[in-house]
């Protein structure tokens, strides 16, 4: 196993890592935002304790950088104790979110319990097929021709079935400059998503639009 600790308090870092190194948890140390991601597209990374406060980027949009791409469990480890820096870290799709300071044999269970859970780079559901590796998504064994943010849509829809998401919590989760995009760019995407998925299948619709909330993926009951 391996723990990608995102920290660039050299003490904090110091101190997780004794604590999973006696639990023989290996792990690597990235002092700054950009030297993870590098990281995280270099080596095989099981887990990933990141903060929000680091030199170079925010923790958040570290967080939202990695779901587009990635399903590796996510705790924020941070000293931002507000309820809304809370639900935003979860909303982003972290799977934790731990403040300082910490114990760290309590911290070590939490990211054992973490571990122990299951983790697939392959999402299927309704006869859609997500392979992480090549970051391309078939319906049936045939390929979706999707664009770049077309696939990040469908891909976190479809990873958490049933789940409305609003139209601001899409635009945060999968568009990596939501601030300079249109109101309706959501809408517009959603609309050539499902035209290309009817080209596959033309009696395939998951996606729901759910009035003034959002949108959601189905599975059929």
């Amino acid at each position: 196993m391996l723990v990608l600790i995102v920290e660039d308090e050299p003490s904090i870092a110091d101190t997780v890592q004794y604590a999973l190194q006696t639990e023989h948890i290996d792990t690597h140390w990235a002092t700054t935002g950009q030297a993870a991601l590098a990281t995280l597209e270099q080596a095989s990374i099981d887990l990933v304790l990141l903060d929000i406060g680091l030199p170079d980027m925010n923790g958040f949009d570290i967080c939202r950088r990695i779901r587009q791409t990635s399903s590796v469990p996510i705790i924020f480890l941070t000293s931002r104790h507000e309820e809304i820096d809370q639900v935003l870290g979860l909303e982003l799709g972290a799977d934790d979110y731990i403040t300082k300071p910490f114990s760290p044999r309590v911290l070590t269970a939490r990211i054992r319990a973490r571990l122990r859970q299951p983790h697939s780079q392959t999402v299927t559901a309704n006869g859609f097929n997500h392979d992480a590796e090549s970051c391309r998504i078939t319906l049936n064994n045939s390929l979706l021709d999707l664009s770049r943010y077309e696939y990040r849509l469908l891909l976190l829809l479809m990873t958490h079935p049933g789940r409305i998401y609003s139209r601001d919590q899409l635009m945060e989760q999968v568009w990596e400059e939501p601030e300079r995009s249109f109101d309706r760019t959501v809408d517009t995407h959603i609309k050539t998503l499902r035209q290309k998925i009817r080209t596959v299948d033309t009696d395939c619709d998951p996606i729901r639009t759910h009035r003034g909330l959002g949108y959601s993926f189905e599975t059929p009951a």
